[in-house]
């Protein structure tokens, strides 16, 4: 620390240059931390998938229904726990862009297999006496301003009612960070009940969450699902709820690729253009270098302060970048609905800080080889 003034009256003797490099460095971070919190959006949700439950669905594809009566033959099958069904709903509130993912359930059941959904007692209480109850998530609730009490309708264009209408008898939360609260669920017997007014597709749901008494099962108990459904008008496929979820974010691309691409991408222009600030600062400075030499400064003192010099360079702007990222993804989905695990994970802040350090490393080891060879005669004569 003793040599800190020295190497910060470096980076200042160049003013417009060290500026326009933090300015680079920052503006690459800010990147790195958006591209982080999209991914995390996108396949977050297989990290908090849960490792004990699979997902049954229409061998054909997940619009295809499946029977009600279903739930019965899969509770038999040995290994497995519980078993409970959902139905895509795709209703619009007021406009097409507010989406969001609502789905009737059998509400107790329901709960019992998602414990990362955290309800109040007296709101689930409310839930089961209300028949045109629903209880909606904490991120959507904020978004549309609703409390317990609102009478929401949502218009539907798949199933054959023009409005639906909901009582919010409760707001859940997740109960870890990260845990996607834009959901609303609804009572599956106050739909199947309308959907049997109106001849549509009753005692039919959209796909299956079963438990397993023993993750290490899980892949048997999938394959005897699969069997039991064999060769019926409606097969299975079943699957670890991570890979459902999984096949989602795949519906875009391979997520992981596309961000590490565009992110190698940057960096390397970026490992360019500050390596060449530190060598073009070097340069300048073989005379003054050579004098440090001359007056006692080992050559590893040298290559201590050139390093320290790039390092600081890379702390400032990597520290400003991932700063403001943290801050603009700290206020969550700037989608609106599209992005609801829109967040900066503590793991990409580490590795963001990791890439700090890496980049002031690889951008000064080059000019601190220079000045180690560097011979004080010869630098002197520069001056």
């Amino acid at each position: 620390m003793k040599f800190f003034h020295l190497i910060w009256g470096n980076l200042k003797r160049r003013k417009l240059r060290t500026a326009l490099t933090l300015l680079s460095i920052l503006v690459a971070f800010v990147l790195f931390g958006f591209l982080c919190a999209i991914k995390q959006a996108l396949v977050g949700g297989v990290e908090l998938a849960g490792v004990d439950r699979l997902v049954v669905r229409h061998k054909v594809s997940l619009i295809q229904l499946l029977p009600e009566a279903y739930k019965a033959r899969m509770e038999r099958i040995p290994g497995v726990a519980a078993v409970v069904h959902q139905t895509w709903f795709g209703g619009i509130y007021q406009d097409p862009k507010n989406f969001f993912m609502q789905n009737p359930v059998e509400p107790e059941p329901f709960m019992a297999m998602h414990p990362e959904f955290v309800l109040p007692p007296d709101q689930m209480k409310a839930w089961l006496a209300t028949r045109t109850g629903a209880i909606v998530g904490r991120n959507t609730a904020e978004r549309f301003h609703w409390k317990v009490g609102d009478k929401i309708p949502i218009m539907s264009p798949i199933w054959m009612r023009k409005t639906w209408e909901f009582d919010i008898v409760g707001i859940f939360d997740g109960a870890k960070k990260g845990t996607d609260t834009t959901s609303l669920f609804f009572r599956y017997d106050y739909f199947d009940e309308a959907r049997k007014a109106q001849n549509w597709g009753t005692g039919q749901v959209g796909w299956y969450t079963i438990r397993v008494k023993d993750p290490a099962q899980a892949a048997s108990v999938a394959q005897a699902v699969d069997l039991e459904f064999e060769n019926s008008a409606a097969e299975t496929k079943s699957e670890p709820e991570g890979a459902f979820v999984q096949g989602f974010a795949n519906q875009i691309g391979n997520i992981g690729l596309i961000v590490g691409a565009i992110l190698s991408a940057v960096f390397f222009t970026i490992l360019l253009v500050t390596g060449s600030t530190m060598s073009q600062a070097v340069r300048e400075r073989i005379g003054e270098l050579g004098v440090l030499k001359a007056i006692g400064f080992t050559n590893g003192q040298v290559v201590g302060l050139v390093l320290a010099e790039s390092c600081l360079m890379a702390a400032l702007g990597g520290g400003l970048g991932l700063g403001l990222a943290w801050l603009a993804t700290s206020h969550g989905d700037p989608t609106g609905g599209l992005l609801p695990l829109f967040h900066l994970p503590a793991r990409d802040l580490l590795l963001g800080a990791g890439l700090c350090l890496g980049l002031g490393v690889l951008t000064g080891i080059f000019p601190a080889m220079q000045a180690n060879r560097l011979r004080v005669a010869e630098a002197l004569r520069r001056m």
